[in-house]
């Protein structure tokens, strides 16, 4: 959760400035929190009470009019502000950027006993997008978003099967079977590298041009920070593609004391008390 809020904070002074460079300082004084950050702390509120429909409805909405002046998407801040409950079939990318928390509740136990990912859990991620992104595309971004983080979970946390060794200790394994897994169950092209994407990238708010390239961010990266600069580096849409990303490596790498710090920086006490309660919470 913490890593897509950090990636919220690097990314939001180039998401109208683009720039095409991992050359940039991770942090500076005008960056700041955006509605990546609010619906990201929504969701993980949602899921502490037990991540029903009603659970992300209401949390959303309550974030939302906590926080009212975000760049919410057009249609989601109307929905925000009014009292509709019914989703609207978007495929927009604030289904993946806000999903992380679920995926951090997926048990890895159960998949190294079965082989299997835990369908409660993915059926709760599957809620979190479609309360109002219920889109194909809108429940395919989220879902594959949490299958990455999940699986970064398991593989680098050096979870197996019964007659499989672990393979946290050779990352390009971990990658490649990550990589195949989201090609393999969503239809997801991970072939290009960053520098063939970034040259003719663009502003992309829609799932299917957003998550292909922030999971490839993570695949190219060495390392958190990395993770984010790769993100940052191609353009678009920056706060989002970088939130998603560093939701992905967090799991992987985990997040530097430093950085850590840095970032709390940024935020204020409510969103520093959500991350207080989701600490003792998936503790």
């Amino acid at each position: 959760m913490l890593g897509a809020i950090i990636g919220d904070i690097v990314g939001s002074v180039y998401e109208f400035y683009n720039i095409k460079t991992k050359d940039f300082p991770l942090f500076r004084e005008d960056c700041f929190f955006t509605d990546d950050t609010v619906m990201t702390c929504a969701v993980a509120e949602a899921v502490m009470n037990g991540g029903g429909k009603d659970d992300f409805i209401d949390a959303m909405k309550k974030y939302g009019r906590m926080y009212p002046n975000e760049s919410y998407g057009g249609r989601f801040g109307t929905w925000l502000m009014s009292d509709n409950r019914e989703p609207y079939n978007s495929f927009g990318n604030g289904s993946a950027m806000r999903v992380s928390p679920c995926a951090w509740v997926w048990n890895c136990g159960f998949t190294a006993r079965t082989g299997c990912l835990p369908s409660k859990a993915m059926e709760m991620t599957r809620l979190c997008a479609a309360v109002t992104h219920n889109h194909p595309e809108g429940i395919k971004g989220a879902l594959a978003t949490a299958d990455a983080i999940f699986m970064c979970r398991y593989y680098f946390g050096g979870y197996h099967g019964d007659f499989q060794q672990p393979i946290n200790n050779d990352t390009a394994e971990c990658k490649r079977r990550i990589k195949e897994h989201i090609e393999r169950e969503y239809g997801y092209d991970l072939s290009k590298t960053l520098d063939e994407i970034r040259p003719s990238y663009r502003f992309n708010e829609t799932c299917q041009e957003t998550v292909p390239q922030a999971i490839i961010a993570f695949l190219e990266s060495t390392d958190f920070e990395d993770a984010i600069r790769n993100a940052v580096s191609l353009g678009g849409d920056s706060d989002t593609l970088a939130a998603i990303t560093g939701s992905i490596a967090e799991a992987a790498y985990g997040i530097p004391e430093e950085i850590k710090d840095k970032a709390y920086s940024y935020l204020d006490e409510t969103i520093k008390d959500v991350l207080r309660r989701w600490n003792e919470f998936i503790a």
